[in-house]
C-alpha cells in the first residue's frame, strides 16, 4: 500500500490513524509513505502517520522541507522502523541520528544542502544500513566522514556524487550545488538508483540480499534511459555554485583527478566496450545494444558533493571504508583497491610518526612500565636503552599516535575572556604564543590594541589600549631572553616596544606611556621579527624594503632597499642564528640573507609559481617553509635552498586564496591553511597528510577563512587558529584545537558557536 501525503489535510489524519492502527492483523504486507511535492499538512501529523503503522512501515521517501526543524529532529532522536528513508532537501546540518533505526538498509539524503558534517556517533543505530546517497550535500572533510562511515558494519554502495556515462546525442548533466531546493534537478539520480535497486519498483530494493549480476547495466540502464529521447531533455542548472565557491577547473578535470592516467572519452568497438587504463589492462566490461556501437562514451559527474574533488578522494575512501563495493555508482575491483592502498600509503598517513596501528593509552603506558623494570635490574655497566630502533621519544610519539587516533573530532575551542568574549570585545588580527611561558599568548587587533592573554584560564594579563596612534595590528614578536617584552607593530607605520610587567591588567579608559619604547616609522607594515639574541629586529610591508632596528638604542640602523621586485609581506630572522634572515614576497621569491655579508645580494633565492604569502624557519633551522597563493606550500633546505618537499595540497584556481603554514611538534608536521575551512596537517618528512580539520559555523553562505594560525610549541598536536568570514564587517575569533582530545567528551561543541573578519592578505 502506498500513501501520498502531499494532498492530506489536517482533518484527514484521524480516520486514516484509525486505519493504520489496525495494519498489524490486516493482510497488507508493507506500507510506503511518500511526499513528492509541497505539503499542507502538520509534521507531527506525518510523523503520528509514520509511526502508527510501525513494523509494516517500509518505504519513508520525503522531498520537501516544509515540515521543519522539529520534524527532523523528532526523527533523528526517535529513530522509524522503515526500511528505505529518503530526505531529500532536509535542513540538517550536522548529521545526528541518534535514534533507532534498526530496520534501514538505505539511506537517501540527497540535495541537503546545508549538510556539512557528522556527528561522531550519528550511524551507531544503523546497524543494517547497506546503502547511503548524499550527493549534492556540502560534505567537505574525509576523515570525519569515513570515521562516521566507518560505523556502519553492513555498508556496501556509497554515493556522494553520480558518476554518468552518456553518449555525445545526450545533453549535458550540469552537477547543481547552488541550486535551491525548488528547483534541484533530481531527474538523474531517480531515472539512476542504487546498484541493486529496480528501476520500475522497490521489490529488491527492499531485500537486502539482492545481488546485481550486471552491476554496470544496473546502475545505468542504457536500453530505457540513453535511447530515450526524453533524456535529451534534462533541464541543465544555472545556478552559479557561489555558496560552494568551486571553479569550472573541477568539472573539467574531475575525471583525471579520480581515475589519473585513464581516458575519459573511449570508442565502442560492435557490441562491447572496454575501459582501460595506461598499461592497458581491462577495467569495466559490458554489452550494448547496436544502436549505440559506434557513438563514443563519457563520464560525466554530476551532483558532487564538495568532498568529491578532494584530492585523492576516490582512493581514499576505497582504502579507508575496506567492505565497500561499490563507491559513486562505479564497481569497486580488485585493481581498484590494490590501486587505493597504494596511494593512500603514497600520499596519507594513517596515524602520526608512521604508526601502522591503533593502540589503546593503556597498553602503551603498560608497554613502559614493563621496559623500565627490565632496565632497572640490568647491569649497571649497560646504558639505558629504548626499543630497537626507535629514539628517546618513542613513548610520547606512541602516545600522540594512540590519542590522535581516537580522536577523529578534535576539541576546538573559541577562546573568550573572562567577562569579556573575544568576538565582543575585541577584532583580533594577529597573535603569537609566548616563547617560554606555556599559558600567556598576545594578540593585535583591528582597533590598534594589544592584549596579553594567559589562554589557559582566558583572563587577561595586560591590556594596551591603541592610543589614536595605532591602526592594525599587523606584526607581534617576543622577545626570548626578556621574555615579559614584545615588538608590536601596526599598518600605519607604528613601531613600539612594551614590557608587560609595567602595563595594566584591566581595561581601563587611563591613557599612557606604560614605559614603552617607541621607534621609527615603517609605512604600511605587514611583519616584524626580532633576531635570536634580542638585540635587532627586521620590519618589512607594503614595499620592496627592509629596515633594521636595534632594540637597545631605539634607533633605525639601516633600510635594505629594492631587495625583491613587488613588496615584502614577511621577513622572519632564523631562530638560532642571529645574522640570518629570510623574505617572502609577491614576486614569486623567497630569499635568504645575511646582515654579515651586507645584504645586497641574497644567500640563495628561490621562486614558487604564484606570489609568496609567507615563510618561516623550523625550530632547528634546518629547513625554510614557504607558502604561495592558492595551497603552494614548498620545503627547503637552509643551508643552500635545495627543495625539500613541494606538499600535495590541491589548488582551488583562486588568486584570492591566501595560503599561510607553520610547523607544529618542532618540525615534524606543518599546519598549512587558507581561505577555506580546512587546516591541513602534513608530515613536514614525507609531505603526507595526516588530517585535515574543519572550521564549521552556523551561517554556510559566510564562508569561514584562516587568516592566520600557529602550533603549539608546548603542546603536541596542539594549535591556534584566527578564524574569519568573508563578510565585510564580521568578526573573527581565535579557536584553540585540541587534536589530541575528542570532542565527544567536551561540554559543548564549541564550533556550533563560531562565528564569523574582514578580509586581508597581510603579515603572517
Amino acid at each position: 500500500m502506498e500513501i501520498l501525503i502531499d494532498d492530506l489535510k489536517d482533518v484527514d489524519i484521524a480516520p486514516l490513524l484509525d486505519l493504520c492502527m489496525n495494519l498489524d492483523t490486516s493482510e497488507i504486507e508493507a506500507v510506503d509513505v511518500r511526499n513528492e511535492s509541497s505539503s499542507v499538512l502538520n509534521g507531527e501529523y506525518a510523523l503520528s502517520l509514520m509511526r502508527a503503522i510501525n513494523q509494516k512501515l517500509r518505504v519513508v521517501h520525503l522531498q520537501d522541507s516544509s515540515f521543519g526543524k522539529d520534524f527532523l529532529r523528532d526523527i533523528s532522536q526517535r529513530g522509524l522502523a522503515c526500511q528505505v528513508l529518503t530526505l531529500r532537501c532536509s535542513r540538517f546540518r550536522k548529521l545526528n541520528l541518534m535514534g533507532e533505526f534498526m530496520h534501514i538498509h538505505t539511506l537517501n539524503l540527497d540535495f541537503s544542502s546545508s549538510l556539512t558534517s557528522f556527528q561522531e556517533d550519528c550511524f551507531n543505530c544503523m546497524p543494517n544500513l547497506m546503502r547511503l546517497s548524499m550527493c549534492d550535500t556540502q560534505i567537505t572533510n574525509l576523515w570525519t566522514t569515513v570515521a562516521a562511515l566507518s560505523k556502519l558494519p553492513s555498508l556496501i554502495e556509497l554515493r556522494f556524487q553520480y558518476l554518468q556515462y552518456c553518449n555525445d546525442a545526450v545533453t549535458s548533466f550540469i552537477p547543481s550545488s547552488g541550486k535551491s531546493d525548488d528547483t534541484a534537478d533530481f531527474s538523474p539520480l531517480d531515472s539512476v538508483p542504487f546498484i541493486g535497486e529496480p528501476h520500475t519498483d522497490t521489490t529488491e530494493l527492499t531485500d537486502p540480499n539482492f545481488n546485481a549480476e550486471d552491476p554496470l547495466r544496473n546502475f545505468y540502464s542504457f536500453d530505457e534511459e540513453v535511447i530515450n529521447p526524453d533524456v535529451q531533455s534534462m533541464v541543465e542548472d544555472s545556478s552559479d555554485d557561489s555558496e560552494v565557491g568551486f571553479t569550472s577547473r573541477h568539472h573539467k578535470y574531475w575525471f583525471a583527478d579520480v581515475f589519473p592516467g585513464w581516458s575519459s572519452e573511449v570508442p565502442l568497438q560492435n557490441e562491447w566496450f572496454t575501459l582501460q587504463n595506461e598499461d592497458g589492462e581491462e577495467s569495466l566490461q559490458g554489452a550494448f545494444t547496436d544502436r549505440i556501437a559506434d557513438v563514443s562514451m563519457k563520464y560525466m559527474s554530476c551532483h558532487a558533493s564538495p568532498i568529491c574533488y578532494e584530492k585523492h578522494y576516490r582512493e581514499f575512501m576505497i582504502a579507508s571504508l575496506p567492505n565497500l563495493k561499490n563507491l559513486d555508482n562505479m564497481p569497486i575491483r580488485k585493481i581498484d583497491k590494490e590501486r587505493a592502498t597504494r596511494i593512500f600509503s603514497q600520499y596519507f598517513e594513517y596515524l602520526p610518526y608512521k604508526w601502522k596501528h591503533k593502540e589503546s593509552v593503556v597498553s602503551i603506558l603498560q608497554k613502559r612500565e614493563i621496559k623500565s623494570g627490565h632496565n632497572k635490574v640490568q647491569s649497571s655497566k649497560h646504558r639505558p636503552s629504548y626499543p630497537s630502533g626507535k629514539s628517546q621519544y618513542f613513548y610520547t610519539r606512541s602516545l600522540s599516535a594512540a590519542k590522535l587516533g581516537s580522536s577523529t573530532w578534535p576539541i576546538l575551542h573559541p577562546l573568550s575572556l573572562v567577562g569579556c568574549e573575544l568576538d565582543k570585545g575585541f577584532h583580533p588580527r594577529q597573535f603569537e604564543y609566548h616563547p617560554s611561558d606555556s599559558s600567556l599568548m598576545v594578540f593585535g587587533t583591528l582597533d590598534g590594541e594589544v592584549v596579553v592573554i594567559n589562554h589557559e584560564t582566558e583572563h587577561i594579563v595586560s591590556y594596551i589600549p591603541s592610543l589614536g596612534a595605532m591602526n592594525s595590528v599587523l606584526g607581534l614578536c617576543w622577545l626570548k631572553k626578556y621574555p615579559s617584552k614584545l615588538i608590536a607593530g601596526s599598518d600605519n607605520g607604528s613601531l613600539k616596544l612594551y614590557d608587560i610587567h609595567h602595563i595594566p591588567r584591566k581595561v581601563t579608559g587611563i591613557h599612557g606611556n606604560f614605559g614603552c619604547v617607541t621607534f621609527d616609522e615603517f609605512d604600511q607594515l605587514t611583519s616584524v621579527h626580532v633576531n635570536s639574541t634580542d638585540e635587532l629586529f627586521l620590519a618589512s610591508g607594503y614595499s620592496k624594503n627592509v629596515a633594521l632596528y636595534d632594540i637597545n638604542s631605539g634607533k633605525r640602523l639601516q633600510v635594505f632597499t629594492d631587495m625583491h621586485r613587488g613588496h615584502i609581506n614577511v621577513v622572519k630572522f632564523a631562530n638560532h642564528s642571529q645574522s640570518i634572515f629570510a623574505t617572502s614576497s609577491f614576486d614569486h621569491d623567497v630569499k635568504m640573507w645575511d646582515l654579515r655579508q651586507k645584504p645586497i645580494h641574497p644567500c640563495f633565492t628561490v621562486s614558487s609559481s604564484r606570489g609568496n604569502v609567507m615563510v618561516c624557519f623550523s625550530p632547528d633551522d634546518q629547513y625554510i617553509l614557504a607558502s604561495a597563493v592558492d595551497n603552494e606550500v614548498r620545503q627547503y633546505q637552509a643551508v643552500d635552498g635545495r627543495l625539500h618537499l613541494v606538499f600535495d595540497i590541491a589548488p582551488t584556481e583562486s588568486s584570492q586564496n591566501y595560503t599561510r603554514s607553520y610547523y607544529m611538534n618542532g618540525r615534524d608536521y606543518i599546519i598549512s591553511g587558507s581561505c577555506d575551512e580546512h587546516i591541513r596537517i602534513c608530515c613536514a618528512q614525507t609531505g603526507r597528510r595526516l588530517r585535515d580539520i574543519s572550521l564549521e559555523g552556523r551561517n554556510l553562505g559566510n564562508s569561514i577563512f584562516i587568516q592566520s594560525l600557529r602550533g603549539d610549541p608546548f603542546r603536541d598536536f596542539n594549535m591556534s587558529v584566527l578564524a574569519a568570514y568573508m563578510q565585510p564587517g564580521s568578526k573573527s575569533k581565535i579557536v584553540k584545537i585540541n587534536l589530541l582530545a575528542s570532542s565527544s567528551h567536551a561540554n559543548k561543541d564549541d564550533s556550533d558557536d563560531l562565528r564569523p573578519c574582514r578580509f586581508h592578505s597581510m603579515g603572517g
